[in-house]
């Protein structure tokens, strides 16, 4: 692992600066890094739709808005991957009364996820015994972990969903921490209650996720020219993912 100092770049995006920085030569390592960044982006919202349809697949508990979109799925006889689209969509329009301001980080989750998790969905053979879905449930979280870091790190916006989170913790004053419970609880007990499967794999992500998201968000996390050091994608996202 890289040993250097992390520091944590607040409002990034492509036309901000680095404090300590001046704006063109701010605005030049942002160009530079851009072909890295969007590689990250793309990549890590393609692994996240892959690591979700893994936990799918295993049958032993998904991620809590997952069992939401499962459950509307079987609902509504929709691809979950299709459902995933519609929910961020959704939760999207949220963000206006909330005036929250989405990134192309924010609109390329809501069809970037869903999309590859349905393609992995139709590859991935069905899992039987538990000597194959236990593993799928572990590569599952793992992976989901390293595409979180991915897409955090690129530092193009958080996804709608942890923009939704944010959004409600600056309205209403409350911790990022209560705000996220309360939804995820919801979300969780409305897709259990819709046919969604809550099971180990829900309890496992819930107290993995954190850790795993944080040690891949310092492995990605793109080289500040100008410290010599890391820069980690700070604000909302980072407090909504890496701070439940």
């Amino acid at each position: 692992m890289r040993q250097a100092t992390t520091t944590t770049n607040r409002g990034h995006s492509l036309s901000g600066t680095t404090p300590g920085t001046t704006p063109g030569a701010s605005t030049g390592a942002t160009r530079r890094q851009l072909p890295r960044r969007l590689t990250q982006l793309y990549a890590g919202l393609t692994l996240y739709g892959v690591s979700s349809a893994l936990l799918v697949v295993s049958g032993l508990g998904l991620e809590p808005w997952n069992v939401l979109h499962q459950g509307l799925a079987e609902l509504t006889g929709l691809s979950i991957g299709a459902v995933s689209i519609v929910v961020g969509a959704a939760v999207l329009l949220l963000w206006i009364p909330l005036r929250q301001r989405p990134g192309l980080g924010t609109v390329s989750n809501v069809f970037v996820v869903g999309l590859a998790m349905d393609a992995a969905l139709a590859l991935l053979p069905d899992a039987e015994g538990w000597a194959v879905r236990v593993p799928l449930m572990v590569a599952g979280i793992v992976l989901n972990g390293a595409a979180t870091g991915l897409y955090i790190a690129a530092a193009f916006g958080p996804g709608p969903r942890d923009g939704l989170m944010t959004g409600l913790h600056e309205r209403t004053g409350r911790s990022i921490r209560s705000m996220r419970t309360l939804i995820e609880v919801a979300v969780v007990v409305t897709g259990f209650a819709l046919g969604g499967t809550v099971g180990v794999g829900t309890v496992l992500y819930a107290l993995a996720i954190g850790p795993l998201a944080q040690f891949f968000l310092r492995r990605f996390a793109l080289p500040s020219t100008a410290t010599g050091g890391v820069v980690a994608a700070g604000g909302p996202p980072e407090q909504a993912i890496l701070q439940p």
